[in-house]
């Protein structure tokens, strides 16, 4: 005896899931939907990147007014926002170079001791 087999035309086609009515959804349900949407990790980060935003843009507006700098033979008037932002990013660029200098130094010394015999 030979098995039929079922062609995809005789199939009974499947119902459609239902919409779920709103009205019916339990508390539980919806409580879970919320949770798998809400992301603590995202607002974590968010809070503390609008607080630096908003702090940027106050540091801003309150350093406009212009002042004078004087340098060694002459001087000149930029505003402060200027002056303070130039000056921490050649901080910035002073620190990473000594650093690197004295990383620079403290290895050479080291392969220097370790070669002596």
């Amino acid at each position: 005896m030979a098995e039929e087999e079922i062609q995809p035309e005789e199939a009974a086609p499947a119902d459609p899931p239902k919409p779920v009515d709103e009205g019916k959804r339990t508390k539980l349900a919806r409580r879970r939907e919320g949770a798998r949407s809400f992301q603590p990790g995202l607002w974590l980060r968010l809070l503390p990147a609008g607080a630096a935003v908003v702090y940027l843009a106050f540091f801003i507006g309150l350093n406009t007014h212009r002042v004078k700098v004087s340098f060694v033979f002459s001087s000149t008037r930029v505003s402060l926002i200027w002056v303070v932002l130039l000056s921490g990013a050649l901080g910035i660029v002073l620190g990473v170079l000594l650093s690197q200098l004295y990383r620079f130094r403290r290895r050479a010394a080291h392969t220097a001791k370790t070669a002596k015999p």
